[in-house]
């Protein structure tokens, strides 16, 4: 992959297992066969995994916070998509809040109504850890969608993406594109500052751009993942710094308004890549007529492949693919770089 060194085929695989975009489930596709143990295993060489055929009938609960956000849409519709394209799959899902004592109720209703398991991407992790306790406590496994619980017991399964990497991978691309050129100045235009997920993406970001000696980064602002506070401190970076080479934005909605600001100075002497993947800057990127050359990925398709986790639990199966007997304990989905050369390959993974 441009930029990262990765290949990008292997890259989308990682990505998008268990998902529909991707064709090909997770799961295989995620349900128990009708078959017994043995037939299952001298048919497939694995017993015990989970299959696209209908199989026992699970009640998903499913509790996110509210969608104000095109990530956390995407999110939303990722999650009800997946549960609809299975008959033995019921999913019950909140309304979504933003208030954690809001959020926990209605996990509590979840709890009280004994659906036979739950996805929770909390608001908070730490604040909600409490209620993921409860309902492992109540024998309802739990999938901690991506913003992780204070405690392993709070869930059976966590799946999520690397902010990490998707810092590293957004410093590697820069990296690259800035190698041959003396004294390379970037700036970041960051997401809200007390969340563990922001940090961890500046700290990818600086750790790649060690690798690259020539390349300094001279500013950082942190917004609010919002269009107005993107464009409030791009705008102030852009009155700091008069002159330099790249931008790494964390997130696609905040970015809107961070190219607001971009346009109204009559900027285009840089290079800027968004993080998160929305359908917005992806046709951006593949018109190739503006600063925006890239964009490091942060998937929604992870509801869909919690969904399939959910159901495999649920059905008391593992992953097809692997050995084991069981679903593993957590998932990191990879942080793919989507560029110019390969944004047709991307582009259906692209959230509004």
């Amino acid at each position: 992959m441009t930029g990262t060194h990765e290949n990008p085929r292997t890259s989308r695989r990682n990505i998008l297992f268990g998902t529909a975009a991707a064709g090909a489930a997770l799961l295989g596709a995620g349900c128990t066969s009708n078959k017994s143990n043995d037939e299952a295993d001298a048919g497939s060489g694995q017993a015990n995994v989970a299959d696209d055929r209908p199989g026992k009938h699970v009640t998903i609960g499913f509790a996110g916070p509210q969608a104000d956000h095109g990530w956390l849409n995407a999110i939303n519709e990722q999650a009800v998509r997946r549960a609809k394209k299975y008959k033995d799959v019921t999913l019950e899902a909140t309304e979504g809040s933003n208030d954690n004592a809001q959020q926990v109720g209605q996990i509590e209703t979840l709890i009280n109504k004994k659906v036979d398991v739950l996805v929770i991407l909390p608001a908070d992790g730490k604040a909600l850890t409490q209620v993921g306790l409860k309902a492992m406590r109540a024998g309802i496994p739990v999938v901690n969608l991506d913003r992780v619980f204070a405690s392993q017991q709070a869930y059976r399964c966590w799946i999520g993406g690397d902010n990490y990497g998707m810092g590293l991978n957004a410093g590697r691309y820069i990296g690259e594109k800035l190698k041959g050129k003396k004294k390379a100045k970037v700036v970041e235009l960051a997401g809200i500052d007390n969340l563990e997920l922001t940090r961890e993406r500046t700290k990818g970001f600086d750790a790649a751009l060690k690798n690259y000696p020539n390349v300094e980064k001279v500013a950082r602002q942190a917004a609010e993942f919002t269009v107005e506070s993107g464009q409030s401190k791009m705008a102030q970076l852009l009155r700091a710094e008069t002159k330099f080479d790249a931008l790494w934005n964390h997130d696609d909605d905040q970015g809107v308004g961070a190219e607001r600001a971009i346009e109204q100075a009559g900027r285009d002497d840089f290079l800027m890549v968004g993080g998160a993947g929305s359908r917005r800057v992806m046709d951006a990127i593949k018109a190739d007529d503006s600063v925006i050359k890239a964009t490091v990925l942060y998937p929604p398709t992870m509801a869909a492949s919690a969904i399939d986790l959910a159901r495999a639990l649920g059905q008391g199966k593992g992953v097809g693919g692997l050995a084991e007997f069981e679903i593993p304990g957590s998932m990191t989905l990879y942080s793919a770089v989507v560029t110019k050369d390969n944004v047709e390959e991307y582009l259906p993974t692209g959230f509004k």
